[in-house]
């Protein structure tokens, strides 16, 4: 094996200080403490809140101001200070799976949505059983608006936002979507349109830059409704997914930084700084803001190959390190009876469920099987978490790792199989939890990111049991599995219990009747209500089926995604 790395190492790294961020910095991570004296007054508290929920797409955990990223967010930078800050909150390390546990109050494992994303031409869908969020706002008087990205299918109708508890929508219902022209390509051949309004397809709105154009719909609806009545608005950036892509006027801010990608990524961020500001702006225009309750919450970690860094923390999106699942989260209000400091209270995004309908004064009585716990006297008071534990999740169709096995389980548990789960300052990981890299953030021109195999070199690949103490190690540097296989037996014999609540994996193969040139060049439902919730499709319903031909805009929207394509790539 070559250990040496050109021009770096593991020890130039740590000589740099990379590697020996100070945890608990106050100028990265915290602010100065207040008088622990101090008794502010409470808050007027006699009508339920206006809830604002904005989550970002991607966003790093490095990539704030107030975590010391290069990165200019003086909005978010403000509200945070202002607010609570969560340095202990945890999200899930992928797309569908965050969307979905903060939609349900419940873990993956509990809707089956366990594996992998929602893929567009799947039939499959958040489970028409569970009652949403939204759908308990509305319960308690709420008016409930969403905005940007749903991502929690829509093969029939029953699975729309409108369906779901959202009186109103405006946004994409896939991953991923051209912040302009809102097309998206789920292959090779198979793009469609997809930016909707309700239930409708939103053609005019083309053109309109994603970020902007969802916090002016937020600006609209608050200007729309009464503050006199509660209102819940989710607003679901599509920034700062790929591709990356941003008005110029936020790229020159940064011509500065040598690599492009984290130049166009740094001017999404801050564009979608500004947007948050104007939202801000809004509720205080129209007078919501002072029964009003903001959360700020992350997705997932960082993409670093798209320009996101999660420094200090190991690994990226997609992983079950400390990069792929520890979120930026914060709450501003003010309402909030101890504000202006920063909260290591143990908080999930499945506890936003029961947080913001016991703000709402909704009914919680009738929902069995929460996973989340109502945090709201943690991030207002400052009280102990109720949270002591956290599953990051089980995965049974992930691929097995090749090192592992139940005799390395104590006879108990299936190394292989990729999960983890956080109890008390604990953490364990089995099976393979993905790219476990430290990545410094990308300022180098175009510098390739293979070189940042650090913990590959050191590591090998013949392991499928990790074991950290979280609190003490944050950056997960070392591993104490063999020194500690009482608590590894422990956390294994959590994972069997959960395991054994676990309803099946809902991933049903994609289906061909999904394509949008059969919906009229967009994406949108294709499935009959005959069809049923867990219809997977073995037809061939394709053009034997279906004589409808491609209509004359959607050859025209082709001919311009090609031409698009061909000048993309010939970008430096």
């Amino acid at each position: 094996a070559v250990y040496a790395l050109t021009g770096f190492s593991l020890v130039s790294l740590l000589s740099f200080g990379y590697l020996s961020w100070d945890w608990m910095k106050p100028s990265l991570v915290a602010d100065v403490a207040t008088d622990p004296m101090e008794k502010p007054l409470p808050p007027t508290f006699t009508r339920p809140p206006h809830i604002i929920f904005i989550l970002t797409d991607d966003q790093g955990y490095h990539d704030i101001g107030y975590h010391g990223s290069d990165i200019q967010t003086p909005t978010l930078d403000r509200l945070a200070a202002e607010g609570v800050k969560l340095e202990n909150y945890y999200i899930q390390p992928i797309c569908t799976p965050s969307r979905s546990q903060l939609i349900t109050g419940r873990y993956q494992i509990h809707t089956g949505l366990q594996h992998s994303i929602i893929r567009p031409r799947q039939p499959n869908c958040l489970p028409l059983d569970q009652v949403t969020l939204p759908q308990k706002l509305q319960e308690a008087g709420y008016s409930t608006h969403m905005v940007g990205k749903w991502h929690l299918g829509f093969y029939k109708k029953e699975c729309l936002p409108t369906r779901r508890g959202f009186d109103t929508f405006l946004g994409s219902l896939t991953g991923n979507v051209d912040y302009y022209t809102y097309d998206n390509c789920d292959g090779p051949g198979v793009c469609g349109y997809d930016l909707h309004e309700g239930e409708d397809v939103a053609w005019d709105q083309s053109g309109k830059y994603s970020t902007f154009l969802y916090a002016q719909r937020v600006s609209k609806i608050l200007a729309s409704h009464s503050p006199k009545e509660p209102i819940f608005i989710y607003v679901a950036f599509q920034a700062v997914h790929t591709p990356l892509q941003s008005p110029k006027e936020y790229i020159y801010r940064y011509r500065s930084m040598g690599n492009v990608a984290r130049r166009k990524y740094a001017a999404m961020v801050t564009c979608m700084d500004e947007a948050v500001k104007n939202i801000t702006w809004a509720l205080k225009k129209y007078g919501y803001y002072d029964n009003s309750v903001i959360v700020f919450s992350t997705d997932n970690g960082g993409q670093t190959f798209s320009g996101g860094s999660n420094w200090p923390l190991r690994g990226r999106k997609g992983t079950y390190w400390e990069g792929g699942v520890r979120g930026i989260g914060f709450v501003h209000s003010p309402l909030i009876k101890r504000k202006r400091r920063t909260s290591w209270a143990l908080v999930h995004i499945t506890d936003w469920y029961p947080t913001l309908v016991s703000l709402a004064r909704g009914n919680l009585s009738n929902v069995q099987g929460l996973d989340g716990y109502d945090v709201w006297p943690a991030i207002s008071e400052g009280k102990e978490s109720p949270r002591t534990e956290i599953l990051h999740n089980i995965d049974p169709l992930y691929n097995h790792a090749k090192y592992g096995s139940l005799q390395d389980g104590f006879g108990i548990w299936n190394t292989a199989v990729q999960a983890s789960i956080r109890v008390g300052e604990w953490k364990l990981l089995t099976g393979d939890p993905g790219y476990s890299d430290w990545i410094p953030p990308q300022t180098l021109t175009n510098f390739p990111g293979s070189w940042w195999n650090l913990e590959r070199l050191t590591d090998g690949p013949r392991r499928s049991v990790w074991l950290f103490n979280i609190t003490a190690d944050p950056y997960e540097r070392y591993d104490l599995s063999e020194q500690r296989p009482d608590v590894v037996r422990t956390l294994l014999m959590r994972l069997v219990h959960y395991n054994r609540t676990a309803i099946p994996v809902r991933y049903p193969a994609e289906n061909p009747r999904a394509h949008p040139d059969f919906n009229g060049g967009a994406w949108g439902p294709w499935a009959s209500e005959e069809d049923g919730e867990d219809w997977e499709g073995g037809r061939e319903p394709l053009k034997s089926r279906n004589k409808k031909k491609k209509c004359k805009i959607c050859k025209l929207r082709s001919f311009f995604r090609k031409l698009n394509t061909r000048l993309m790539s010939n970008r430096i």
